[in-house]
């Protein structure tokens, strides 16, 4: 590790050493006037509220059926058809009702439930007309009887905008209902007590949810001009900023005692620095304090910036720290990657790293090297990656970056959403490890990965900035499940 500055250095004495470096320079006004107008809130956060999902079970009540009245061609012989009279379908509805408040709670979704057991078709209409008054975002169809999928099929598709149907296994006869099976929109699963995949469709229902009500802040030279934009498949709305204004929000960022602590803390957490002196750390720190003063002046979730020619005021750092904190950002005003990003804030409840690919055709491993991965890439309580600290890789000045260094056999996978075509793909495999440079270029933090079942890495390429998740293949799983549910197009080799 390189030397460290003296942390009870004032800012007066770290002035007069940056801008004796040419630095920081004039670029500093540093006045309370200055800040408060860098800081003033031009649009306020989009109105948040939490996903809301109404839940039924299928099955008629024993008696029902002793009685011959369940309407299905077996009453006339009080038959009970699949799953049985064993099956005890009261108390499969108390388990699982117990599984999905446990999961509902942990990711902030708003689940009620139909007061009894449907199985009639006025309390299928009943249900849709609830589901409509309520305006739901989904609802959760848990189906135990073989005659009913086709109320299950109303109420998925007729209820709300996408749906979760579970159907278990044993309450099906034959084949699982082809309307059902590939219903547009619709997480339908046959499968035995089987939690993630609930899990992975409330994911999703919270992440459609949570992206359309998310706001992307996009800094650029020339922004977008006008009214905010909608995302046409996402709903994320995008608010284009000069970069002239982050420039000057940036040079109202005094570099105080604070900043200065916080970023020799960083620099001591790194485990080697190479090449970075400690007025390029304070520089990150005030890019980290711009940042967080744009997202709050705009309201925003998210934030994309135009960052390769920002000199000193490169938001490498804030970048990373950020996407591990789950606040997304994306390099280069990069639409697609910044929205690949807010899918996995809110899929996977983690950061990932955006990066440019590369490929080493003679081993068929894919490489991934950029400037802002985060070393909180398994989420905010999760283990942290070890680091070290070295100049951003293309031009002066050298501003700090960081070269997170990922761990062989940890699984992975590479993501990308195409706003122009509503895609989304996904390829998953295994972390070879981070190769030096040199040998390799690239950029501050690369990654070799052993992507799964593809004769030829070449084939994954889906143009620059694809996004890595740590995540083994259940995690991917949840992509693929969103993207249905979300009506999109997906591909990979998951």
């Amino acid at each position: 590790m390189g030397d460290t500055i003296d942390e009870t250095l004032t800012r007066r004495t770290f002035l007069a050493v940056s801008a004796g470096a040419g630095v920081v320079g004039t670029a500093l006004p540093g006045t309370d006037a200055a800040i408060e107008a860098a800081e003033a809130v031009v649009m306020p956060p989009r109105p948040k509220s939490p996903a809301k999902v109404l839940a039924a079970f299928l099955y008629p009540p024993a008696d029902v059926v002793s009685r011959g009245e369940m309407e299905d061609g077996w009453r006339v012989h009080q038959w009970f058809t699949w799953p049985g009279n064993q099956f005890q379908p009261e108390a499969q509805e108390r388990k699982f009702g117990t599984k999905i408040n446990q999961m509902a709670q942990q990711l902030g979704v708003e689940i009620t439930y139909a007061p009894a057991a449907i199985y009639r078709q006025t309390d299928c209409a009943a249900f849709i007309e609830g589901a409509k008054a309520r305006k739901c975002d989904a609802v959760l169809i848990v189906n135990f009887w073989n005659t009913l999928s086709d109320l299950a099929y109303r109420m998925a598709t007729e209820s709300a905008p996408t749906a979760i149907v579970y159907h278990s296994v044993g309450s099906n006869h034959q084949l699982p209902p082809e309307k059902l099976r590939k219903a547009e929109g619709v997480h339908y699963i046959h499968s035995i007590e089987n939690w993630d995949e609930i899990e992975r469709g409330l994911r999703s229902v919270r992440a459609i949810k949570a992206l359309a009500q998310s706001r992307l802040i996009r800094v650029a030279g020339r922004p977008q001009t006008g009214p905010p934009q909608i995302e046409p498949r996402l709903g994320v709305e995008i608010v284009g900023v000069p970069a002239a204004e982050f420039n000057a929000t940036f040079d109202a960022v005094p570099a105080d005692d604070a900043i200065v602590r916080e970023a020799m803390a960083f620099k001591r957490r790194a485990s080697r620095v190479m090449d970075v002196t400690d007025e390029y750390f304070v520089e990150g720190f005030r890019s980290h304090r711009a940042v967080k003063a744009t997202l709050e002046r705009y309201g925003g979730d998210a934030i994309t910036i135009d960052c390769l020619m920002l000199k000193h005021r490169k938001p490498c750092i804030s970048f990373a720290l950020n996407n591990g904190d789950l606040t997304p950002c994306g390099c280069e005003n990069d639409l697609n990657a910044s929205l690949t990003l807010m899918l996995g804030r809110w899929l996977f409840d983690r950061g990932g790293f955006q990066h440019n690919p590369e490929f080493d055709t003679s081993e068929n491993l894919y490489f991934g090297a950029h400037c802002t991965c985060a070393p909180k890439l398994h989420g905010p309580g999760g283990p942290a990656m070890r680091y070290m600290v070295r100049p951003f890789f293309h031009q002066a000045p050298k501003t700090a970056a960081l070269d997170v260094q990922w761990t062989p056999d940890q699984r992975a996978f590479v993501a990308k959403y195409q706003t122009a075509d509503g895609s989304l793909s996904c390829w998953t495999g295994s972390v070879v490890g981070s190769p030096a440079s040199p040998p390799t270029g690239g950029c501050a933090t690369r990654v070799l990965l052993k992507v799964d079942g593809v004769g030829d890495v070449c084939d994954i390429y889906r143009g620059p900035h694809p996004v890595m998740f740590c995540g083994d293949t259940g995690d991917a799983r949840t992509l693929k499940v969103f993207a249905r549910m979300a009506r999109l197009t997906v591909d990979g080799n998951v």
